[in-house]
């Protein structure tokens, strides 16, 4: 049987936007691993109550249940160690940076600009669950935390570091990509999916790394479905 990933989707079940569950699936593919996927919501806390608790992604690969995305990526390297996502200790230290680089200075970023996109993507039984929890955790409407001048500005500077390794090399793991990349590639995923937004200038280097990750593993995230091709009846 192949291992089960439980992927957050949108209103379309071919949205699937979660850029912690885009880390695993690029961590799959990287390892060759196939994978079924399973269409999840937000409210449907039940489904995942084999896990003990209510997030995404949650894989299930036989007889083990692991949750969170970067503890599955350590998992799949330590199940099927083939093709190794971290490598040495020092690898993983590095990737832990771009965890939180990505988490803490990328996401939030991003979330200003598209957050009223991405709204528009979830499921119509989300909506009100995403706008609640979200408005709690930003402490304002959707509509005034909303502003993508500020947000492009506030990435702009957030990219500064990438631009700094990826003019040094193709992928921020060095000649190949692996976890740091998929780390860091997933939010801009995310952002893809829900969003037509321009995030990056096509001059920056930051562009480039994008367009070779889109590329990676026979062009699966460039082939994956966004908001931009659902059909109208579904907006």
């Amino acid at each position: 049987m192949l291992p089960v990933l439980y992927d957050l989707s949108g209103k379309d079940d071919r949205l699937r936007f979660s850029p912690y569950c885009w880390r695993v699936k690029l961590a799959l593919a990287h390892k060759g691993i196939e994978v079924e996927t399973r269409p999840w919501h937000f409210v449907d806390k039940e489904a995942l109550a084999f896990s003990g608790q209510g997030l995404v992604p949650v894989l299930v690969d036989g007889d083990e249940v692991v949750c969170d995305s970067y503890a599955i990526m350590r998992y799949l390297d330590r199940a099927y160690p083939a093709a190794p996502l971290f490598g040495d200790e020092h690898a993983e230290a590095r990737a832990r940076f771009f965890k939180f680089y990505a988490e803490r200075s990328l996401a939030p970023a991003i979330m200003r600009t598209i957050i009223m996109d991405l709204l528009n993507a979830v499921h119509p039984g989300d909506q009100a669950y995403f706008r609640e929890t979200r408005e709690k955790r930003f402490g304002r409407s959707l509509e005034d935390f909303h502003s993508p001048s500020r947000g492009l500005t506030q990435l702009d500077t957030a990219l500064e570091p990438l631009r700094g390794r990826l003019e040094e090399s193709d992928f921020l793991d060095g000649e190949a990509p692996a976890a740091a990349d998929y780390l860091v590639f997933a939010t801009f995923m995310w952002a893809r999916v829900v969003s037509a937004a321009d995030l990056v200038s096509n001059a920056d280097p930051v562009y480039a790394w994008l367009e070779r990750m889109l590329d990676l593993h026979d062009g699966l995230c460039r082939a994956a479905p966004r908001i931009v091709d659902i059909p109208d009846g579904y907006r």
